[in-house]
């Protein structure tokens, strides 16, 4: 008996680990042949994903297809979107839901909340920056987007929250900048493509107007 039970030991041992789904999709996405499978993989991660998969998922963001390319942005909306703490996550669906309701004091004072219990976490820092930018309030709004990047760098959201803050600022070079950031990291935001154009096109104005 104690032979038998040492031997299914060792056999349970040298068995290969069963793969994770989470781990099955990460190797998925590197499939360039099966689309199919890419745009399942990222169904996958949006459910099961980590911050540490972030990197990954952004790649998949210049993906050849759309389906691809669409199911990566919300993947990584629905990653950043988890604390990982089920009384945090909570919270930040109140906040949501307070700025939907366009009830900027409480949501501020609820991600004030998620921020003191957990600052690592960026999104609570984004939605803040976000809802300081509706109340007018920039530089609140920059500083805090200055935390997100410390935490997320391939925030884009953030990156064009900047570009939209200076803008409001009256600085069309800044704001550029940032959108060509935002860019770099996601080129499937057509409305921060539009905007950058704009100001692109204003500042060679100028700059044909002051010669």
């Amino acid at each position: 008996m104690k032979i038998a039970l040492v031997l299914a030991a060792l056999l349970a041992l040298a068995a290969p680990l069963v793969a994770a789904p989470r781990d099955d999709a990460l190797r998925a996405l590197e499939d360039r042949a099966d689309a199919t499978a890419r745009r399942q993989a990222l169904r996958t991660l949006a459910a099961t994903g980590t911050m540490a998969d972030v990197p990954r998922i952004a790649q998949a963001l210049r993906d050849p297809d759309r389906a691809v390319r669409m199911l990566a942005d919300a993947a990584l909306w629905e990653v950043w979107s988890r604390s990982g703490d089920a009384e945090i996550d909570r919270l930040f669906a109140a906040g949501v839901q307070e700025m939907s309701e366009g009830r900027w004091d409480d949501a501020v004072a609820t991600f004030t909340k998620i921020i003191t219990r957990k600052p690592e976490f960026a999104e609570g820092w984004n939605k803040r920056a976000t809802v300081y930018y509706l109340m007018g309030e920039y530089t609140k709004s920059l500083a805090d987007c200055d935390e997100v990047m410390k935490r997320n760098p391939l925030h884009y959201g953030a990156l064009s929250g900047y570009g939209m803050i200076y803008g409001q600022l009256d600085q069309p070079l800044r704001a550029l900048e940032f959108y060509e950031q935002a860019l770099g990291v996601n080129p499937n935001l057509d409305g921060v493509r539009s905007a950058a154009e704009t100001l692109r096109q204003e500042l060679i104005r100028k700059r044909r107007e002051s010669i």
